[in-house]
């Protein structure tokens, strides 16, 4: 790998780093098992036709995936716990140091929904208002009860700060997000912060990241001389502290239950009021060892590689 490619690599990798445990699209999409090395990146969207375009030169095409098995998110007065998460992108990287982002057929983000703790009890009971009281007589079932949120993008990531990636207590790059709230009375359209007014998080690493490099065979196989490099990015946690957060929007029957949920949950509520952390990341950034000795086909090379190692 060029060393002016490097830094570029580490930034884009260190921003996207941060925060992938926290934003999901709900949905997981179908994954390819890769063998060996290229097991983390099994859904890199490396037929897309940005990604087969770059030259290895002015255009390097890579694969990045981070995940997280732990973490929580603060909002208002409710805490709710992160699960697995899992987020991957394809990055074109330019010699000028900018960028273009590219996410696979199936979206960039999938997660494991997260349950709310205490339900739709801890989110609305108890009431002295007689419609939610209610519907908090009726929460003895706990398949009733149960309230799952999926944290999913509002919008496209932007406001990159590639010096802040190789620092700590700086915003990395903006992510506009908006929790999915779900439960029968509730509906499937209750949700925190639209597309419109969403919440935006600002990832900044609380600690530095262990850095090691791998190299490895076209068909992931281990290989000290391998065509591959992997960067592993581990045990880096990060936070932000600094986001607002809306209130609710089309809880239950034509939205009747949003005050409601913004009432126990203390939504809408001001930054400083706010927080996340996420545990323990492990982030991949895998490209072509050396793009220019594939130039000028390093993104068709790169996808090449990567159908060779599906099993």
């Amino acid at each position: 790998m060029r060393s002016v490619s490097n830094r570029t690599r580490i930034g884009v990798l260190a921003a996207f780093t941060a925060f992938s445990a926290v934003l999901s699209t709900g949905s997981a999409a179908a994954k390819t098992q890769l063998n060996g090395d290229w097991a983390p990146f099994d859904r890199c969207p490396v037929d897309a036709p940005a990604m087969l375009a770059a030259d290895g030169i002015e255009t390097i095409a890579t694969c990045i995936a981070s995940s997280s098995v732990t973490g929580s998110i603060t909002l208002g007065k409710s805490q709710v716990p992160t699960g697995n998460s899992d987020l991957q992108l394809g990055v074109v990287q330019r010699s000028d140091g900018t960028n273009t982002l590219v996410a696979p057929p199936g979206g960039a983000l999938t997660a494991d929904p997260a349950e709310i703790p205490g339900g739709l009890l801890g989110l609305m009971c108890p009431s002295g208002i007689p419609l939610v009281s209610a519907i908090c007589r009726q929460l003895t079932d706990n398949n009733l009860n149960r309230v799952t949120a999926t944290i999913e993008p509002a919008g496209a990531p932007r406001d990159f700060n590639m010096v802040a990636a190789f620092s700590t207590g700086e915003p990395i790059l903006t992510i506009p997000v908006r929790i999915h709230l779900k439960n029968p009375f509730l509906g499937d359209k209750c949700y925190i912060g639209t597309t419109a007014d969403p919440v935006l998080l600002k990832p900044q690493n609380l600690n530095a990241p262990s850095l090691s490099l791998q190299r490895f065979a076209a068909d992931g196989t281990r290989d000290d001389e391998g065509e591959m490099g992997r960067y592993t990015f581990s045990a880096a946690d990060q936070g932000d502290a600094t986001f607002a957060v809306p209130g609710a929007s089309g809880c239950g029957v034509a939205g009747l239950l949003d005050w409601a949920v913004n009432l126990k949950t203390g939504l809408p509520s001001a930054s400083g009021k706010n927080s996340v952390k996420l545990d323990n990341t492990s982030t991949y950034f895998g490209s072509p060892y050396d793009p220019a000795g594939l130039a000028p086909n390093e993104g068709r090379k790169l996808s090449e590689f990567w159908h060779s190692a599906v099993r």
